[in-house]
């Protein structure tokens, strides 16, 4: 059973981790770098892009 901790902070602290992993490869360098920074920044951005689209679409 999650503590209910993780149950409320889980998905933000992972989130935030895959922001802050995005930002550092993309300060490191190049080539993988690049794409593993674009990857890690864009899981964030469609979680939110899908969580508030599903309300929307739900309310209406």
């Amino acid at each position: 059973m999650k503590s209910p901790f993780m149950r409320l902070w889980g998905a933000p602290i992972l989130l935030a981790v895959l922001t802050i992993a995005g930002l550092v490869c993309a300060l490191v360098g190049d080539g993988l770098w690049d794409l593993a920074s674009a990857v890690a920044l864009a899981i964030p951005v469609l979680i939110g892009a899908w969580h508030g689209l599903r309300r929307r679409a739900r309310t209406s």
